[in-house]
Order: C-alpha cells, then sequence, then structure tokens
C-alpha cells in the first residue's frame, strides 16, 4: 500500500488470514467473515420485518422488500466498519442504509421495535449457529479417524511417559481411545450449546416497549383488527411477546425465557463449549508433537511440512497450529467470561469487547478441529520403534509388576525396596532388570529360624524374564479400549 492510501484510511487488502493459517481457506473462516457476520445482521433485520407480518403488526409486502433488501453484497461493509465509529456498533449505518434500500412503503418497518443488541447479538449466535454445525460436522470425522485408529492399534504396546519419564506400558489403542473420548466430550458441549442459541429480542432496556407500541398502534396497527386497544392490556402483552416466539421460528435459534442484554449466559456457555473443545483438540496435538520429535519418532504426520532453511525437515505443522489455538483459546474464552457483569440495560464496554473474541474463538476452533481430522486421516503409527523403546530400559517398566509378583513371598514393603534396589543398579550398571531382581533374590538371607511353615516360592529367572516383558503388562488397556469404542 502507498503513503497516500494508507494516509486515507483505504484497505484495499483486509484481514485475509496471513498471519492465520490455523483457520485460512477452512468453511470456519468463511462462516466468520465480515461479509458473514453483515449476512447474519441483515438476516436478523429480515426476519424481525417478518415475524411482525407473521404476527399481523407489519404488511407482508414490507417483509418481501427488506428481504429482499437484505443482500450482503449490496451493502459496503468497511463503508459501515468506518461509520460504525460514530455510534459505536455497525448496525446503526446499516439500518440506515437497509432503509434506504427499500421502497419508502416499506422503510418504517426496518428495525422497528428493535435496539442495535437486538440486532447484533442475534446475528452473533447465527454466526456461532452456522460456525458449530461446520465444527460439529469435523469432530463426527474426527471421531470416526481416532476410532479407527484405536481399533486398529487395540493392542500395540507403547511406554506410557509420567512427567517425561517412561513409566508403564500402555497401548496406542488406549490413547486413541483417551483422545476420542475427549473430542465426544467437546462434541456433546459443543451440541448442547448449539441447540440452545438464542435470538435476542428486547427494545431499548429490554422490555419490549416500542414492539408493543408499534403492534397496538403503529402504522400497521389497522390491518391487524383483532389487535388490542390498550398497550399494556393483557392481549397486548401476550401479542408483543409472541413475536419473540416467531422470530426465533424465523431464524432456526431458541426462544429465551428473557431478553439478555446483559445476562450473558449464552455467550459464556459458548465461550466455555469452544475453549473445552480447544483444549481436547491440543491435547491430541501435545501427544503428537512430543511421540513424533525426531529421538522418538513413534508417530509421524503423513505430508509432514518443510522448513525455509533446513530441507531435511519434516516438522508437524498441522500439530503445531492446532496446539497454537490451544494455546489463544483460554484467554478468548476469559474475555468472554469477563463480560459476565454487564452493567445496568447495556453496559458500556463489556458488550463491545465480546465481538473479536467471540469471531476469533469461532475461528481457531474450526480451524483445529479441520487441521485435526487431516492429522489424524493421515497418521503414521510406527509400532517397530515403540517396541524398540519398550526395551530400552531393559525391563523398568514393569517394576511394579515384579513388587507385586514378590509381594506374597516378601511382603509389600520389602518387595518394593528390593525391586528398588535392583532397578538402580540396572539404571547404574546395566544388564537388565529380570538379572538384578535374581541377584537380589539370591542375596538375600535364609527365612529366620521358627517361622511359621514354609517360604512361599520366589519366581526363577525365565519366570522373572517373562514377568519383565513390558507388552505382558498392558493391564486393561484393551478392555478400556473396547469400552470406549462402545460409547456414540
Amino acid at each position: 500500500m502507498n503513503g497516500a492510501a494508507h494516509a486515507s484510511g483505504e484497505c484495499p487488502a483486509l484481514d485475509v488470514g496471513l498471519l492465520a493459517p490455523g483457520r485460512a481457506g477452512s468453511p470456519t473462516e468463511h462462516a466468520t467473515s465480515d461479509q458473514a457476520f453483515l449476512q447474519a445482521m441483515l438476516d436478523a433485520e429480515a426476519a424481525l420485518t417478518r415475524a411482525q407480518a407473521a404476527m399481523g403488526t407489519a404488511p407482508a409486502s414490507a417483509a418481501a422488500e427488506v428481504t429482499a433488501a437484505a443482500v450482503a453484497a449490496r451493502f459496503d461493509a468497511r463503508a459501515l466498519a468506518v461509520r460504525a465509529r460514530a455510534g459505536g456498533n455497525p448496525v446503526i449505518p446499516l439500518v440506515a442504509d437497509l432503509t434506504a434500500a427499500v421502497p419508502p412503503e416499506a422503510a418504517p418497518y426496518v428495525h422497528r421495535g428493535a435496539t442495535s443488541q437486538d440486532i447484533l447479538d442475534t446475528a452473533a449466535m447465527l454466526v456461532a449457529a452456522r460456525t458449530l454445525d461446520l465444527l460439529l460436522a469435523d469432530l463426527a470425522l474426527l471421531e470416526g479417524e481416532l476410532a479407527r485408529l484405536a481399533r486398529a492399534h487395540r493392542d500395540t504396546a507403547l511406554p506410557g511417559r509420567t512427567l517425561t519419564q517412561h513409566a508403564a506400558p500402555t497401548t496406542f489403542g488406549l490413547k486413541a481411545a483417551g483422545w476420542r473420548a475427549l473430542v465426544l466430550d467437546a462434541r456433546d458441549r459443543a451440541a448442547r450449546v448449539r441447540g440452545g442459541l438464542p435470538v435476542q429480542l428486547g427494545g431499548a432496556v429490554g422490555t419490549l416497549a416500542a414492539a408493543q407500541a408499534y403492534g397496538t398502534a403503529g402504522p400497521h396497527a389497522p390491518d391487524a383488527p383483532d389487535a388490542p386497544d390498550a398497550p399494556d392490556a393483557p392481549d397486548a402483552q401476550d401479542l408483543t411477546l409472541r413475536h419473540i416466539t416467531t422470530y426465533a421460528h424465523e431464524l432456526h435459534l431458541s426462544e429465551p425465557d428473557l431478553p439478555w442484554h446483559t445476562l450473558r449466559t449464552p455467550l459464556a456457555d459458548l465461550a466455555g463449549a469452544l475453549a473445552l473443545t480447544a483444549g481436547a483438540l491440543g491435547k491430541l496435538a501435545a501427544d503428537v508433537l512430543t511421540l513424533s520429535r525426531t529421538e522418538i519418532g513413534e508417530l509421524s504426520e503423513g505430508g509432514a511440512g518443510g522448513s525455509s532453511a533446513m530441507p531435511h525437515k519434516a516438522n508437524p505443522v498441522r500439530a503445531t497450529l492446532i496446539a497454537a489455538a490451544a494455546q489463544r483459546a483460554p484467554a478468548l474464552a476469559a474475555t468472554l467470561y469477563a463480560s459476565l457483569p454487564a452493567a445496568d440495560e447495556r453496559p458500556p464496554g463489556a458488550w463491545h469487547a465480546e465481538w473479536e473474541p467471540l469471531r476469533d474463538l469461532l475461528r481457531l476452533v474450526g480451524g483445529a478441529a479441520r487441521d485435526a481430522v487431516d492429522l489424524c486421516a493421515h497418521l503414521q503409527v510406527h509400532p517397530a520403534t515403540m517396541r524398540a523403546h519398550l526395551d530400552l530400559t531393559a525391563g523398568l517398566l514393569t517394576s511394579e509388576r515384579l513388587v507385586v509378583e514378590l509381594t506374597p513371598s516378601l511382603g509389600r514393603a520389602r518387595a518394593a525396596e528390593l525391586v528398588s534396589a535392583a532397578a538402580a543398579k540396572v539404571r547404574t550398571g546395566g544388564g537388565t532388570l529380570a538379572d538384578a531382581v535374581a541377584a537380589e533374590l539370591t542375596a538375600l538371607p535364609p527365612r529366620p529360624h521358627g517361622a511359621d511353615g514354609p517360604a512361599p516360592p520366589v519366581p526363577d529367572l525365565t519366570t522373572l524374564t517373562d514377568l519383565t516383558d513390558p507388552t505382558h503388562w498392558t493391564g486393561c488397556a484393551e478392555a478400556l479400549t473396547d469400552r470406549a469404542l462402545k460409547r456414540r
């Protein structure tokens, strides 16, 4: 951009995702674009007029005209953004432009009885609903890929790691089943939130006073022969409240009990579901990043990325982008939670602070889900490397098992002491745990004179060698995997 264009405030190239490869090119990016938000605001305005027409408080012709005009391509999103600075939100200039875009006889029915927050909040719910539909579809694909991995590697043993160190054997099938369980948890929460996303309609301070007045004394009142005479009559109030029901039906969103201008539960629920989903995907990515390290190499990404400087690199790019999303999501969710204590009937700042973090969360999580599907569909598992790593510590991963096996002969405390001593010798002097335990057992003092009954037998070297095979010490990993896969 040249200096003159910059000075004039022109932005010929807006945010195209140059610094956001995680969401660039994803369906979620399109669903959360400025154009998508603009269309959602227009959809909210058109649905409002249609709802009033359905209730007999606006002419059907006006609803048709407003709906026909409510097409985002007909409006200048950049000009609206700049003009929004005057009133603090983009709905104000949009209402002016939409009113000018319809025939004069339809103009009085644009935005009638609503306030800016009604439209922007409803638009946010529409964008969230459309994005969550995409997210849920990707989570379904991801669940299927993880189920496939869990079944294929139900019996594939690898070292379990705690605090970065080899701990005890587990199976890759169980690990994949765990990833899947988190994805299903995220899916359930996202689906529940998606089903409850509400419209917003309350008017200036959440009382629907203007909507009620228009319904009983507005320009179209004579066309509604059953309309009550007094605006505060019970029938008038019921008619006004039914506008919310009809409005929700028009937009396929839920009907709230109350206007929620400063009751921000819908945003908090949405933030929580998105942050949980980011974390669930982040756990998967964290494991892939660890296990695909050069010195580990138990997993690798299919079609891994390269480097601008090092031709040999095969970077786990998908997992990296998912991890980046998981890093950012909690702070964005925290901003939405911080807006819960919203003052008065419309807060100065708390409402405005929600818009960008909400969109960023939707984009991040949607992009991460897209990347997770790609990652798991092409993930390469290396069982031979896993087996080699099981043997790295010469049986130490089975130390817990040997304590269990020796407890009947030695008592638990003495068995743990003996195995700990043997393990220390393996770590410092080499050899196998089976050999070291056999040596420790041989060096034990004889059973004290007068002890009741014969001493329980201790395992011989052949038995110890079998007991220290890591593939024979995966517990109920296979059964747990099977049980996890029964969840739908």
